[in-house]
């Protein structure tokens, strides 16, 4: 089917639904356009912030009627797209992995609304909607799903590898977990050219538990990097359900669930000791990262400040393994002295308070967190606007977005051997993101229900005639296969298997 050229220069801009529905004033009720931009609507949030660590903030949240009707265009677009994907799967014309989006629309939409194009994301696989979201357009998505040179990584990176630097869009990322150390890597890149910009590192609840996800928050929280981890909660990872993978599924506070003895020392025990004045006294002024490691408890840092007279350490107890974690890991002694008292070459330790609940011991100091309804897009609005202010002041901060997918794990999961059909519908009913929106556009007498319907039909015709476009674009050159593989300009070789034939040179 031939396009014509207005109708692609359409197609090929992208995702921004206030200017979408700015172009369609009949669609809504008798605003002006002045109105529309200055009237303020207050929301409230459908259940508070749960925070840890943290001060959750209010659940009152201001939009406008643009705002809304565009939060409403935007999701329907997304939701729509994913729906044809699914049909275009089922035809073959999408091969390989695909992970679609829908039911989890108000996670993207939210997170843009509260931040801007300067600001990082960095996704798993399941990233359609987020491209979307940073500025893609429908035509470089259905390309790119289905392998051709029009999509946003010239058709070879499919489903799993959506990719928009200029945007601040990092991808797409195929194993699990693994883009967390790389978004940490973006906010120390960002830290350290002071541009007062953060990164939001996706992730689903089944790589919650990947030891790199602790690595890299562990870090971030040592440097104070403008990292912001979001959980994306949709319970299930893969076929397994949370419960049955997590010992902790509350994934706001993680780290915090084993059991845990808070240790006070006091520096006045020890400044008559043989140990203060063999190693501390004579060390005065000068850093030390182990000045009493010997002694107390094998490699134990201390760590202290001039001003204060008391230090603490974690002791963690966990499948009877002993381990200490300190506040730093150098020590500027400074009169600080070793708060112990050595009793026949053992350490005696003074436990003053056996913590009954694991939420009240920190395990990453400097890291907040906070739990969000994923399925209400102002509630995620929220949440990322309080966790970027946060981010920038405080360093890293963990949002576990609630929320749930319609579609199985991927498109070879039928989604339905380890959850009821009822689960499913019940959720549609109760939760949906879009519903939400329609009915607070509705309530507010923003739109009519006919006048909604009809933006329905018209991201129903975008989305069909994206894909038209999309199937006349050609399949990649073979010779793309060797690009953006290798550094250019080094004559590599390709050879036979018998190594003894020259197939070719890579560009």
């Amino acid at each position: 089917m031939a396009l014509s050229t207005s109708l692609r220069s359409n197609l090929v801009r992208p995702l921004t639904g206030l200017t979408a529905l700015s172009s369609t004033g009949h669609l809504r009720r008798p605003f002006s356009s002045s109105a529309d931009d200055s009237t303020v609507i207050t929301v409230e949030t459908s259940v508070p912030f749960v925070g840890h660590k943290c001060d959750p903030p209010s659940r009152n949240v201001e939009t406008t009627p643009k705002e809304l009707l565009g939060f409403f265009y935007d999701m329907a677009l997304m939701r729509r797209m994913e729906i044809a994907s699914d049909s275009l799967y089922k035809s073959k014309l999408i091969r390989g992995f695909c992970h679609l989006y829908d039911g989890q629309e108000a996670v993207a939409v939210g997170m843009e609304a509260a931040i801007t194009k300067k600001d990082c994301i960095i996704t798993a696989y399941r990233d359609h909607c987020i491209f979307l979201g940073r500025g893609g357009s429908l035509v470089e998505c259905f390309s790119e799903l289905m392998g051709r040179q029009a999509g946003c990584s010239k058709g070879k990176g499919g489903s799993m590898h959506f990719y928009k630097k200029e945007n601040g869009f990092f991808g797409g990322h195929g194993i699990v977990g693994a883009q967390v150390p790389l978004g940490c890597g973006l906010a120390f890149a960002q830290k350290y050219s002071k541009d007062e910009t953060v990164t939001f590192a996706m992730y689903g609840d089944g790589a919650a538990n990947q030891g790199q996800l602790f690595e890299a928050l562990n870090m971030s929280a040592l440097l104070d990097l403008p990292a912001i981890l979001v959980c994306e909660n949709n319970h299930y990872g893969m076929g397994t359900a949370e419960w049955r993978a997590a010992k902790s599924p509350s994934y706001y506070k993680r780290g915090d669930y084993v059991p845990g003895l808070k240790i006070h020392f006091s520096s006045k025990v020890l400044q008559e000791s043989d140990e203060y004045k063999s190693l501390c006294k004579p060390a005065l002024g000068q850093d030390f990262g182990q000045v009493l490691g010997k002694s107390l408890l094998g490699n134990l840092n201390m760590v202290g400040d001039a001003a204060m007279q008391l230090c603490e350490v974690q002791l963690w107890l966990s499948e009877g393994l002993l381990s200490v974690c300190s506040r730093g890991l150098k020590v500027r002694v400074e009169g600080i002295s070793s708060p112990a008292k050595e009793n026949g070459g053992l350490v005696e330790f003074a436990v003053v308070e056996q913590l009954s609940h694991p939420r009240e011991v920190e395990f990453t100091a400097g890291s907040a967190r906070k739990a969000v309804d994923g399925m209400d897009a102002f509630a995620v609005k929220q949440a990322c606007k309080f966790a970027k202010e946060h981010a920038l002041k405080n360093g890293p901060i963990i949002l576990e977005m609630d929320t749930y997918r319609y579609h199985g794990h991927s498109m070879s999961d039928p989604g339905s051997t380890y959850r009821t059909r009822d689960e499913i519908s019940g959720v549609r009913q109760e939760r949906d993101p879009i519903e939400r929106i329609r009915k607070l556009i509705l309530s507010h007498e923003l739109s009519t229900e006919a006048e909604l319907k009809t933006i329905e039909k018209k991201v129903r015709s975008e989305v069909d005639d994206a894909i038209a476009l999309a199937k006349e674009s050609p399949m990649p050159d073979p010779s793309e296969l060797f690009t953006n593989v290798y550094v250019k300009g080094f004559g590599i070789e390709v050879a036979g298997a018998d190594r003894k034939e020259v197939r070719g040179v890579l560009p």
